[in-house]
Order: C-alpha cells, then structure tokens, then sequence
C-alpha cells in the first residue's frame, strides 16, 4: 500500500513539498483499536486544546474548493537556504566568515500571498477542528480528527518557518543598521527574530502590501522596546555585574557560628567552674546575666542590685565582675581551640595555622558580656 492512497489537494500539496505526513496508525491485531500516539504528539493535542488556534480570516477559506484553490492550484515557490545565517559569529573585519548563499530566494507579493494564505488556511482548519471537538459532549477529539489536527499542525509550522527563513536577511539589516550601543548585538537579533516570527502569525496579506514593510516595523519596534527594557534596568542598577564587586557572606556565617559556639562554652565554664571562680566571683556572675535560671526572661540584675545582695557597693561588684570575666577569657582561650589546636611546627599545614589564629583573633576581639546574655 503506497503512502498517500488518497488525492486530496492537501496530500497532493505535501507530495510537491515534500512535506512529511504522519504514518498511519497501525491497529493492534484482532481489535480495531489505534495504538496510542506518541508523547510528542500527545503533548502538542494538549497544546491545540488548550486554546483557540489564532489566524488571519481569508473570504478565499469560505470557497467550496478553498483546498484546491489554495494548495493544488499555487505555483511552486522555492524555499530559502538559511545555513549562511549565523548572526552571533558574524564579523564584519574577520576573513573567516561563513561566505553567504550567492542564491537567495526574494519573494514577490503574488508568492508572499500564496505562502500566508496556505499558512492562515492550515491554521483555520486546526480552528474548525477545535469547533467540533469542543462541542461534542466528551470535548475529546477523535483519532481521525487528533491526526488531522496534527497534519495540519505540522504544514502550518513548515510554512511558517519557509517564511521567516526567507526574511532572516531582514533581522540582521535592521541590527546592523540600529545603533544602539548599549544593547548588545546577539540580544538584539534575538528579539528581531521573535518580532518576524510574530510578524509572520499577525501579517493579513489581504491589505495587499509586501511583508517586508509590515516586518521591518515590527522589528525597528522590538529593537526599541528592547532598548527602553534596559533602560529601565540600567536606572536600577547602574553598573554591570562584577564578581570582584560581589561581597560574600562567608565571614559573617562563620563569625556567627563563631559566636554561637563560644557562648554555650562560655555557660558551660561558668556552670561547671572551671575558670577557678570564687563564690562571691560565681555569685556576682550568676546573677548579673542570669545563669541561675535560663528560663527567666526578666531584665538582668544592675551592678548596684547585685551589690546590695552581697553587701559591697557597685563599683566593687564591677571590679569583681571584669575579674572573673578575666578568668573566664583565659580559660576559654585554653580550652576551645583544644579541638583545632596543633604544635607549630613543620608537620601543621599553613591552612590550619591560619584558621587557630583567625580563630583566637576572634576570642580576642569576642564581648563575652553579649556572649553571656
């Protein structure tokens, strides 16, 4: 069995073309019932029924032989090679640059008229299509009718592509001939080949003008807008990104863990006494931050209320106070870094050697009255 059995117009349009049609489904053996389609068709149907098809209306697609007219009765138009197009790698002064096809295909409006009515005509059908299946009870389509719909998916994005490959000539005159220094020229043909590819789904070629005059405005528009966009961003943020300029928060995090640490090992000399406190030293600190009972979230003793409990003025409480934060300090100095704490000598890497004296540099500079509340 050949492939295109039938001689509808459009499979007679696909056979000039050479446009690729689905296979067709094979049935399985003794059921009748299609195979599924593939996860790339399922997720295109998906895509088709999501939304109504947009296109530009034609009064030709109303004709009883709209097919015939449209796709068996057209001239052949020859398709563009785009394989010169390589805009990011374009250096006007360098002499390895790809050399640009010395054919290059220049549609006339007759053939422009052509192509947009066969490309609006695809997307009408997918449209009809969409009709029947939305008002039938189970708004599911068909296998027939999720087929059709992908061949006529599949001929309207190879006649949009035969239109913007046949045009790319006129993204990158107008980027060549925009300056704008402050966008950069691959940013730039990149939004002038979104704008033709928009230009190509909204041009009516019913008004009878070219479409080179409809896309070229389109993409000077793109190219503007792009230009204000970063405009906008350059009022925000005045200078480019700099790794240098980045400031990281490396030291802080480590400082905090820092702290964090030293404050529970603080608590815990205080508690188990091993700073060789003296009672009134323990009694004078356990109450002027609290050690005694954690839970309570009451304001710390002052030193006047602490000297009233032992019967000394307050500014003999603060003596004894810095006294046994003193002890406090060196006792922590000998015992913290006992983890991290090697002999100086030729065996100790400069790594760990930085990181004792970053480390006591710390305890130096660590407040242990803020430790300690």
């Amino acid at each position: 069995m050949k492939r295109f059995a039938t001689n509808s117009p459009l499979d007679q349009m696909k056979r000039r073309r050479g446009v690729s049609d689905i296979a067709p489904t094979p049935t399985k053996k003794g059921t009748g019932t299609a195979k599924a389609f593939s996860p790339a068709e399922e997720r295109i149907l998906r895509e088709l029924l999501s939304e109504e098809m947009d296109y530009i209306d034609s009064e030709v697609f109303r004709q009883p032989d709209a097919q015939k007219v449209i796709y068996d009765d057209a001239p052949d138009i020859k398709k563009p090679d785009a394989s010169w197009y390589h805009p990011v790698m374009d250096d006007l002064g360098s002499r390895n640059r790809l050399p640009k096809s010395t054919e290059q295909v220049i549609l006339t409006g007759a053939e422009e008229r052509v192509l947009f009515l066969q490309f609006n005509y695809a997307r009408h059908s997918i449209s009809e299509i969409q009709k029947q299946v939305w008002a039938s009870p189970e708004r599911k389509p068909t296998d027939e009718q999720a087929r059709e719909m992908l061949r006529w998916y599949r001929l309207s994005r190879q006649l949009r592509e035969q239109i913007a490959e046949t045009n790319l000539a006129l993204v990158l005159a107008m980027a060549k001939r925009t300056r704008m220094s402050e966008v950069d020229f691959a940013d730039l043909v990149s939004e002038g080949n979104m704008a033709l590819l928009r230009a190509v789904d909204k041009f009516d070629c019913g008004r009878g003008f070219k479409f080179s005059t409809y896309a070229c405005r389109a993409i000077l528009k793109a190219f503007s807008r792009q230009g204000m966009k970063l405009s906008k961003y350059r009022q925000r943020f005045p200078t480019d990104f700099d790794p240098k300029l980045e400031r990281s928060n490396f030291l802080d995090t480590k400082r905090a863990e820092f702290v964090s640490d030293a404050a529970a090992e603080v608590k815990r000399i205080v508690t188990e006494n091993h700073a060789g406190l003296s009672d009134i030293e323990k009694t004078v600190i356990e109450h002027r931050f609290r050690l005694t009972n954690p839970e309570d979230t009451s304001r710390t003793m002052t030193l006047e209320q602490v000297g009233q409990i032992i019967g000394v003025t307050k500014e003999r409480v603060r003596q004894i106070q810095n006294k046994a934060l003193e002890k406090i300090r060196t006792e922590l100095e000998e015992t913290f870094l006992e983890g991290t704490r090697r002999n100086t000598d030729e065996a100790d890497s400069e790594t760990d050697q930085k990181n004792r004296i970053a480390s006591l540099e710390m305890l130096r500079d660590l407040r242990l009255e803020a430790v300690l509340n």
